[in-house]
């Protein structure tokens, strides 16, 4: 019997989830958790084997606490199951360690294949999401270009940013057009677009 912990805030999905996976023989759900911070805690004393995580929580992301799950219960193998199918977001799930990663719309019958094959010590990766990554390339934006970015991502016009990271208004009109430029993007709101999709802005 593999036994499983899941973490995820929507209830509505934890629930679902863990009937689907109740029915089936081999599988059962141990433990149900909504916040990120209450991963390490629930797997230190149900111990399961494979933990299921979804990567937006509140308290800790999930990315965080398969990290810290990895550290302190290294025999449980995390599956990130989650909406983001970002390249970049892939890329830091495999960082953490992480033994599988999941589309939330993939058929259910590829969830309960991919908790097996996490437990007995493989890799599950949505195969497409892992083309893309493998793909993938690092930021082209310098660390200044990244956060002037990021200000604009958040609607704040030049004169803004500049007071924010202490810099002339045409200093950062300057980056901008850096920027523009580096991901050949049409304009900024281009450029902002990109950056997103390809995971570069924090």
């Amino acid at each position: 019997m593999i036994r499983i912990l899941i973490a995820e805030d929507v209830n509505m999905v934890r629930g679902a989830l863990a009937a689907l996976l109740n029915i089936q023989d081999d599988l059962e759900v141990v433990c149900e958790v909504a916040r990120g911070d209450e991963v390490v805690d629930m797997a230190l004393k149900h111990r399961p084997d494979v933990a299921i995580v979804d990567i937006d929580l509140p308290g800790i992301d999930g990315l965080a606490a398969a990290a810290q799950l990895g550290r302190r219960l290294p025999q449980c193998r995390v599956l990130i199951l989650t909406s983001l199918g970002r390249p970049g977001t892939l890329r830091r799930a495999l960082e953490a360690r992480v033994s599988g990663y999941l589309l939330k719309d993939a058929p259910s019958s590829e969830l309960a294949a991919a908790v097996r094959r996490v437990a007995a010590g493989h890799r599950a990766v949505d195969p497409e999401l892992a083309l893309a990554a493998w793909g993938e390339s690092e930021s082209p934006l310098t660390d200044r270009e990244t956060q002037v970015l990021r200000l604009a991502a958040e609607g704040a016009e030049a004169a803004e940013i500049a007071s924010v990271l202490r810099l002339s208004a045409g200093t950062v009109r300057n980056y901008l057009t850096a920027v523009v430029t580096k991901l050949n993007a049409r304009n900024r709101i281009d450029a902002i677009r990109i950056a997103r999709d390809a995971d570069w802005l924090p």
